[in-house]
């Protein structure tokens, strides 16, 4: 896959752009890959990633879903923001200015999330100004959240505020879901029992 081609998964979907620059753990990614198909959005990965995005631990935190992800990758944070003229970004951060709540989230805004280790650059998150945001946590005992986690408030919340996707899974998906199971998980057989780990 060439960098900034997308697989067209989603094509006439608007939704939002989920944006995750110079991620390191590739189960976070599998499972934020899993949140952008479920919402309708497309994900891209910016800058040097911390491991291989065919690598089984991202695929298996994707299940069976990680295929179907509409995936654009970049070499940095510059040449996503050109590809996307006229694209609202929102810098999320513990440093972000603006709460998640209050924030004016329109479709096809771009939501960027920094790493798990360091997070974004507080140059860009202060130049972001009133496009930073921040998740307000009830406590300074937590200094931040898992990156799988933050992604996962900030592209609900944003579907909150301009309705969320009423389109029915893929006709792949729903195909190879199992009769009473839900897509993407492995079927049990009865009477069969879990394996140990």
């Amino acid at each position: 896959m060439r960098r900034g081609e997308g697989r067209g998964i989603l094509v006439g979907s608007m939704g939002f752009e989920i944006a995750l620059v110079e991620p390191t753990i590739p189960q976070n990614t599998g499972n934020i890959g899993r949140i952008a198909l479920a919402f309708g959005c497309r994900l891209h990965l910016v800058g040097k990633l911390g491991f291989s995005i065919d690598e089984k631990a991202c695929r298996r935190a994707g299940l069976d879903y990680w295929k179907h992800v509409d995936l654009a990758t970049w070499d940095d944070l510059d040449s996503f923001s050109r590809a996307l003229p006229g694209k609202r970004l929102w810098l999320f951060s513990a440093h972000g200015k603006t709460r998640i709540h209050e924030a004016d989230f329109r479709d096809g805004d771009a939501l960027v999330f920094g790493n798990e280790q360091r997070g974004l650059g507080l140059d860009l998150v202060r130049a972001a100004g009133e496009r930073s945001v921040v998740i307000p946590l009830a406590t300074t005992a937590v200094r931040s959240l898992n990156l799988a986690n933050a992604v996962s408030i900030g592209v609900y919340e944003a579907s909150r505020r301009i309705g969320f996707p009423t389109s029915a899974a893929s006709p792949e998906i729903a195909e190879s879901t199992p009769e009473g199971g839900e897509p993407g998980r492995p079927s049990r057989r009865r009477g069969g029992k879990c394996a140990r780990s």
